[in-house]
């Protein structure tokens, strides 16, 4: 093998081919068990609820106590901690998330670190756009910038958006939704507009793969495909796409010719939603939306 190649282990290799995700590798497994480890230390038994029987030789919880919280076995446990090659479960990660007190920054390193697909958090996502998201949206002006849900269902809308590509209108349950605006509205139905129609359809795929059952999203579905053709022959592709970034014109009736970047980012603070927002890609375009 030429000098500087790195040896690629079999199972990597196979995975590659197939298009999957590598199976953890020795480094991740030893990142996951020195966690586990420090963060076992750091619990006290009282705060776990259990008797400090005995003088400990190290602070924390002993091996015994963190696989009695998390309902597993002490050897099994053990063999984590030592950076085994086994594979945990999303329910025993749970389990063991709860048991050394992690927060959702914690569990998701460990989920991460142990290549375990991370479930989505109990509760709903939001209806509903937070002060502080809200707030931001409407600083953007005199950009256009809107948020919305998983669903497509809009949280936020600036005045600047509502100028420059108008409102989404309402879905039958009487949410704004973009996905339904685009599909069922005859205000635009350019070259253009039928791209951001499947562009965002393809999104929203994304989200509903990660949501199979939510009733809210298969209301959706069910009311677009009775109501849209587009969206009926779009929907069997499985097109799917996660990002949002690029330029687009708008031939805007009041303010003439408008370019655009548009980008669509996720919240750290709330995962679940996306904020979009345009900034100007020339002169005319900054100074047109400077008059709104």
């Amino acid at each position: 093998m030429p000098s500087g190649c790195a040896t690629v282990e079999p199972a990597t290799r196979r995975a590659s081919i197939l298009g999957l995700a590598p199976p953890p590798s020795d480094a991740r497994r030893t990142e996951l068990a020195d966690f586990l480890k420090h963060r076992r230390a750091l619990v006290t038994p009282e705060s776990a609820g259990l008797e400090a029987n005995g003088r400990r030789r190290t602070p924390g919880l002993r091996r015994e106590e963190v696989a009695q919280l998390a309902g597993v076995g002490v050897s099994w446990y053990t063999w984590l901690e030592q950076g085994r090659d086994i594979k945990p479960s999303p329910q025993v990660l749970d389990a063991l998330a709860r048991a050394l007190r992690l927060d959702a920054a914690e569990r998701a390193h460990v989920f991460h670190l142990a290549r375990v697909e991370l479930p989505l958090p109990a509760g709903d996502y939001p209806r509903e756009a937070p002060p502080e998201l809200h707030a931001v949206v409407e600083g953007l002006m005199p950009n256009p910038a809107y948020l919305i849900g998983p669903r497509a269902d809009v949280l936020a809308w600036n005045r600047a958006a509502a100028r420059v590509i108008g409102e989404p209108q309402r879905a039958p349950d009487g949410r704004p939704n973009v996905l339904w605006w685009l599909f069922t509205s005859d205000e635009r139905r350019d070259e253009q507009s039928r791209s951001t129609a499947r562009n965002t359809l393809a999104r929203f795929r994304a989200e509903h793969a990660r949501r199979i059952g939510d009733p809210d999203f298969a209301a959706l579905v069910d009311a677009l495909d009775r109501a849209s053709p587009e969206f009926r022959d779009l929907w069997p592709r499985h097109e799917v796409l996660t990002e949002q970034l690029g330029t687009k014109t708008i031939e805007h009736p009041e303010l003439g010719t408008l370019r655009l970047h548009h980008l669509q980012s996720v919240p750290t603070s709330h995962p679940d939603l996306r904020l979009t927002q345009f900034a100007p890609a020339d002169d005319a375009t900054r100074a047109a939306l400077a008059r709104l």
